[in-house]
């Protein structure tokens, strides 16, 4: 970044797994420093072109970005927030917000920003030490963005518990701040846990309610469900005359629902709480940082934090310049093997290899994680093919698109880069009776390989547009903050003209005809988002009925066949004895599956959480009242 006056001009780039923005950056402040004109240029992490501007002449603001143009009248100063820019807009926001009244500014084109001080900090480097403080931004979004500020309030890091950017010479820092980022969003995620988890002493009891069978795949007749220590004690008669001292729930006739698995999460504490008031209980955690995760879970199982029971897979990538940087990295044989021995000396469920490991390393990676009772799943390392990995012994092929390019690849072209998206335009021109695409079916078939397609995401890859609202997100998107409305008007991959836009449009019925072929054969299909859960789930499951599949169908899926599938007895279906893992819906899923989306209370554990009640702390209109409750 350079600043010459009022004019700053940034550069950016930043590529991990061989995908990230590039980013060109033209900002010009008022005397007050306010942005009063801004030109964003470049590409977004999935080659979305960007073409962003915002300017202010006197009181009238003007903008366009990817969903389109926009122009509003102002009396006082407000601060626009970017929908494409670099990190640095966030250290502007902080200039203005430290000198605003309550540390609180309007911002364009909605709402208000609003700057909390957490704590100061020391870092060292060189023998120098430097006296900080870190902050938080909300109001941009769901959730506050972190950072830091030297003495003079001059950048020094913005970080997440993934990613960091840092000031150069204290790059040893990193995982130290991530993990503060972590804490944070921890100590956020304490005051809700402790201000809406209803913990009751006592036995209660919901009447008045249907439930979902999976095994008959039907609702029962009217009952009533009694909890007690955070199991299922007993079904009753919904007229069933309650004991001393029990707290009761009026169902009002609704349906009760086994609480959903995700079965392709990554979790951070961002996403934990709002996975388990969207009814999904239980998270298969398909890589990640092992120590992040591993404080997550003990703070969710304490109870310290509200979030879904987590199994864990452990990646296994290989050293390149294209790395992902979660798990364990390695340059040999030997050293991934010793990765699949710690993670199972850890108590994880399985492994999963990734793009830049070496393919050739995969049969005794496999062999040694069976030996070990270890589940094997993955992406299909750079330069090989899922036929390949199958033969190896993958339990379960991850992601559809992995699957697919292996029928319109040449072997020299590489995955680790964003071509294992930007191929799939090849996929229209794909014959599914040849010979390639059947024999891989047949090794499937062969060897029980089952699938995690992640469908919800190659649906907003190929076929979200800028300006159009995706419709995945149609159903609930008017109840969202105003700038996550924005952003889900904006286009995943760069669609160059009329050609690529068709090509990604029949790529995607594509995918949608494969998937029904393997459904058709016999292949188990896992279902997950690799987009955080939560109502992305709900989206993922609504998409598999193109692919053959009745709303009951689904929900036994997504429930049952997932904790059946994991080897978890004590779940998956409302029984007694069974954790009390459930979420209650006014109306009847079996017969529109969108049901699931009007959740009104999720018992995790017999811990209640009322939807109503947490939706307004991240700017998210509720969509349903929660139930009435006698103590």
């Amino acid at each position: 970044m350079t600043r010459t006056g009022d004019q700053l001009v940034t550069d950016y780039d930043y590529k991990n797994n061989g995908r990230g923005p590039t980013i060109n950056e033209s900002i010009r402040l008022n005397s007050a420093g306010y942005p009063i004109q801004w030109e964003i240029n470049g590409n977004t992490t999935f080659g979305n072109k960007i073409d962003e501007y915002f300017q202010l002449e006197g009181q009238q603001a003007t903008w366009q970005d990817a969903t389109g143009n926009g122009a509003t009248t102002i009396s006082d100063d407000a601060f626009y927030i970017d929908q494409s820019g670099t990190p640095y807009s966030i250290f502007l926001a902080a200039q203005v917000l430290l000198k605003a009244e309550d540390h609180t500014v309007p911002a364009l084109p909605a709402g208000h920003l609003q700057l909390t001080e957490m704590e100061s900090l020391e870092s060292s480097a060189a023998n120098e030490t430097i006296t900080l403080k870190s902050y938080a931004l909300s109001g941009a979004g769901l959730n506050p963005t972190y950072f830091i500020l030297d003495e003079a309030n001059a950048f020094f890091a913005f970080m997440t518990p993934r990613f960091i950017v840092i000031r150069s010479g204290h790059e040893d820092e990193e995982a130290r701040l991530r993990q503060l980022a972590e804490t944070y969003s921890a100590q956020r995620f304490e005051n809700l846990q402790a201000k809406f988890a209803h913990k009751y002493s006592q036995d209660w009891r919901i009447r008045n309610v249907k439930i979902f069978d999976p095994k008959s795949l039907a609702l029962t007749e009217l009952v009533s469900v009694l909890v007690a220590d955070g199991k299922i004690k007993s079904i009753d008669s919904p007229d069933v005359v309650s004991a001393n001292n029990e707290i009761e729930i009026d169902g009002d006739g609704g349906t009760l629902v086994a609480g959903l698995y995700e079965m392709h999460g990554h979790m951070g504490v961002n996403s934990a709480l709002l996975n388990v008031i969207a009814g999904v209980t239980s998270v298969r955690d398909m890589g990640n940082s092992n120590d992040v995760l591993a404080n997550l879970i003990d703070d969710i199982e304490s109870g310290v934090l509200a979030g879904p029971r987590i199994t864990r897979l452990g990646m296994i990538e290989g050293k390149s310049p294209f790395n992902n940087n979660n798990g364990y990295l390695v340059e040999n044989e030997a050293q991934a093997l010793e990765a699949v021995q710690a993670y199972a000396d850890q108590g994880f469920y399985g492994v999963k290899l990734y793009n830049s490991m070496n393919g050739d390393w995969a049969p005794a990676i496999v062999k040694k994680a069976h030996e070990l009772n270890l589940h094997v799943a993955g992406h299909v390392p750079a330069f090989s093919n899922a036929n390949a990995m199958i033969k190896a012994g993958y339990d379960e092929m991850t992601h559809i698109n992995q699957v697919m390019l292996g029928w319109v690849l040449e072997p020299e072209e590489d995955t680790r880069t964003l071509l294992r998206l930007t191929a799939l335009q090849r996929l229209p021109e794909l014959d599914l009776n040849s010979t390639a695409v059947q024999e891989t079916l047949d090794l499937m078939v062969k060897n029980n390989t089952a699938i995690d397609p992640t469908l919800a995401i190659h649906e907003a890859l190929l076929l979200s547009r800028n300006g159009s609202t995706s419709e995945g997100v149609l159903d609930y998107i008017e109840h969202m903050p105003a700038n996550v409305q924005r952003n889900a008007k904006v286009a995943w991959a760069s669609i160059a003209n009329d050609q690529e836009d068709l090509a990604y449009r029949l790529a995607y019925d594509k995918i949608i005809a494969t998937l029904k072929l393997m459904k058709e054969r016999g292949i188990f299909l896992v279902a997950g988002t690799d987009l955080g859960g939560a109502f992305t789930m709900h989206r993922e499951l609504e998409l598999y009925q193109q692919l053959g599949y009745t709303p009951a169908e689904l929900l036994k899926l997504a429930s049952y066949d997932m904790a059946q599938y994991l080897g978890h007895k004590d779940r998956g279906a409302i029984e007694p004895g069974h954790l009390a893992d459930f979420f209650l819906i006014p109306n009847d899923p079996t017969k529109d599956l969108k049901a699931i989306k009007t959740i009104s209370m999720v018992s995790r554990g017999g811990v209640l959480y009322f939807p109503s009640e947490i939706y307004p702390e991240f700017g998210i209109k509720p969509f349903v009242e929660s139930p009435k409750i006698k103590q």
